[in-house]
């Protein structure tokens, strides 16, 4: 393992053969590469300072005669215990906000939504999210991935760590419970442990409603999320697949639905529901605008230009922000106005002006009109 600052607040960690001088380097990810590093920088010679930060960066290894005397066996035990208390202590901090209890049996909807990273569910669902949670609804929402690659400054366990406090924060404004699951952004797969992992979340709140991205989507991360939920829409039944876990009786399987996108192929999205958040796009507006990495910064593909560095630069950035995801909900109620009409009426579905949609999952519970009503309660009697 060899060691380089590449960046103001991540490291690049190289792991691999000495190859004719040289040792390939990756960049380093997570929590668990954070902690490794914090164990082995001192433990390591000094390298020179890398020319880039890029994945394929190569480095020449130190030559023997620069290398300082191996550090006794004392000093590495002292430094790998520094490690682990480093490890502990960020993954105790990646899990602030996660809530795993169940909730109680007093009559309420319990709704898990599950996002591929730390921001997915909010603007996806962040409306309806809020609805419910001021109904005295059960909400969860969940992050697949970490977020560690979704900044164009930033990466590895420190992103991680701040995305998360960021989520946490807006989830707790909507008034949702918050999870972030430790797997590298841009690396899910859909593999048995993960599927056990998703299965064991529905499990755990028992729910009666599961949110997620549809399985053809731009991003293999939203992709993958897709196709994980919808694994587990039968798994969730099975009892012997996470058997710590009790199984959701089959004939309480929960409702599987996707969110709105405007993807055409293999098969365009088409809402079964079409909920107004006229009552809650402040509420989410402020929830989005929280997590500045992703917003006011731009995320994975932003720039140095979009930070704000006056106050009045905050003001006017903070107002593009929301201004954008309201013109996407905006979108949503005029997209689906003919649906509107049919679930509030004729005169209330025109007025509409913020939407969010969703899609039954051919898979998992099938249900008629009336039990959508009875999971989205957001209808007067005469609608």
């Amino acid at each position: 393992v060899a060691l380089s600052p590449t960046l103001s607040h991540s490291y690049v960690v190289g792991v691999g053969e000495n190859n004719g001088g040289s040792v390939k380097m990756r960049p380093s990810r997570g929590v668990a590469d954070a902690a490794r590093i914090f164990a082995c920088r001192e433990a390591l010679p000094a390298l020179p300072k890398a020319a880039d930060s890029s994945s394929s960066l190569r480095m020449k290894s130190p030559q023997p005669s620069h290398q300082p005397r191996p550090r006794p066996r004392r000093a590495f035990l002292k430094t790998a215990f520094r490690g682990s208390l480093a490890l502990g202590f960020a993954r105790i901090a990646l899990a602030q906000g996660t809530d795993r209890k169940r909730p109680p049996e007093d009559g309420k909807l319990r709704i898990i939504c599950f996002g591929a990273h730390p921001d997915d569910c909010e603007w996806a669902a962040g409306g309806a999210g809020a609805l419910w949670a001021a109904a005295g609804h059960h909400v969860k929402f969940v992050s697949v991935t970490n977020g560690d690659i979704g900044h164009w400054r930033e990466a590895g366990g420190p992103l991680a760590l701040r995305r998360a406090k960021e989520v946490a924060q807006a989830d707790a404004m909507l008034g949702v419970a918050s999870e972030v699951l430790d797997i590298h952004d841009g690396e899910l797969e859909p593999t048995l442990e993960n599927r056990r992992a998703i299965t064991r979340l529905i499990r755990e709140w028992r729910a009666h409603l599961v949110l997620s991205h549809r399985p053809n989507d731009y991003h293999p991360d939203h992709r993958y999320t897709g196709v994980l939920v919808q694994d587990a829409a039968y798994m969730v039944t099975v009892p012997f697949i996470t058997p710590d876990v009790p199984p959701i009786p089959l004939r309480e399987n929960p409702t599987f639905m996707y969110y709105t996108d405007d993807f055409q192929k293999p098969n365009p999205f088409k809402p079964d529901i079409v909920v107004a958040t006229d009552s809650a796009i402040e509420k989410k507006l402020a929830a989005l605008a929280i997590m500045e990495s992703q917003f006011l910064e731009g995320g994975a593909n932003g720039h140095a230009g979009l930070i704000p560095q006056t106050p009045v630069d905050r003001t006017r950035r903070e107002k593009e922000v929301r201004e954008e995801f309201a013109k996407l909900d905006q979108g949503v109620a005029n997209r689906f106005r003919a649906q509107l009409r049919e679930w509030y009426g004729e005169t209330k579905g025109a007025q509409v002006k913020y939407a969010e949609a969703f899609e039954i999952c051919e898979y998992g519970r099938q249900p008629d009109k009336a039990e959508l009503k009875r999971l989205f309660p957001f209808f007067g009697p005469s609608d």
